[in-house]
C-alpha cells in the first residue's frame, strides 16, 4: 500500500555524525586516562542513548553508574564543541528531503539523542526543510525501541501510524517502527548491517535513499 508520511532516525539515517560522535567520546576517554577507540567502533556504541554510549565506551571495570554519569557530562560538553565539524547529510538525503517536500508528505524525526541536541542539528543542518515533529530523548518519554515518542510525532503530524514509513539504521529503529504499527524500512548507508535490521523486524532495506520514494503515494 502507498504511505503518505515518513519518519527518520537521525544520526546514521539522515546525518552522518559518526566521525564527530567518535572523536568526542575518545576526546572524553583521554581525559580521564582510558583508552580510546577506532571510529568504526562506534557504529555499534550509538544509537540507544548517550548513557548507553558512555556504558560502552568505558572499559568494564568502569561502567559504575558514577564514572559513566561523569562520561555523559564531560561528553555532553566536548560533542558540544565538535558536533558540527564533520557531520553532514548522507548523500541522496536532500534529493530525499526535497521530493517528500514536492509531494506533500508528512515527515518528522525522533532519535535518541538529547532533544535540545536533536532540535539544534536539525535545526542547522537540515533547515531548508520543514518537519512536523522533531524530538530527541526527553526526561519523562521513554527512548526507543519504546513507541512512545514516535507515536507523539505521528499525532502531531496528524497523519495515522499506519501511514508512516519509519526509515532508520538500527535494530532499535525497526523494533520501534514494529511497535508503532509503522512500516520498518532500514537504512544501509548507516551504522548497522542489514542482518540486524532484517532480525529486528525491517520489512525492506535500501542502500540509497530514493529507493524509499515508490513507497508513497
Amino acid at each position: 500500500m502507498p504511505y503518505s508520511a515518513i519518519l527518520f532516525d537521525l544520526d546514521g539515517t539522515l546525518l552522518n555524525t559518526l566521525a564527530d560522535l567518535g572523536n568526542s567520546m575518545n576526546a572524553v576517554l583521554r581525559s580521564m586516562g582510558l583508552p580510546v577507540h577506532p571510529l568504526d567502533a562506534y557504529k555499534r556504541f550509538v544509537g540507544d542513548g548517550l548513557a548507553v554510549l558512555a556504558r560502552r565506551a568505558l572499559p568494564p571495570d568502569r561502567q559504575d553508574d558514577a564514572a559513566v554519569d561523569a562520561c555523559v557530562a564531560a561528553m555532553r560538553r566536548e560533542y558540544g564543541v565538535r558536533a558540527f565539524d564533520r557531520t553532514r547529510p548522507y548523500d541522496g538525503i536532500p534529493e530525499l528531503l526535497n521530493e517528500c517536500a514536492r509531494r506533500g508528505l508528512a515527515t518528522a524525526v525522533v532519535s535518541n539523542k538529547p532533544h535540545d541536541m536533536t532540535v539544534q542539528m536539525v535545526g542547522r543542518l537540515l533547515d531548508r526543510w520543514r518537519f512536523n515533529a522533531v524530538f530527541g530523548a526527553r526526561d519523562g518519554v521513554p527512548r526507543k525501541p519504546d513507541p512512545a515518542a514516535i507515536l507523539e510525532a505521528a499525532a502531531v503530524s496528524g497523519t495515522d501510524p499506519s501511514r508512516f514509513v519509519y526509515l532508520g539504521d538500527t535494530g532499535t529503529d525497526m523494533r520501534a517502527a514494529t511497535a508503532a504499527g509503522m512500516y520498518p524500512v532500514g537504512a544501509l548507508w548507516g551504522f548497522r548491517d542489514e542482518r540486524e535490521l532484517r532480525e529486528n523486524g525491517a520489512r525492506m532495506c535500501i542502500w540509497r535513499p530514493q529507493e524509499a520514494l515508490p513507497l508513497f503515494a
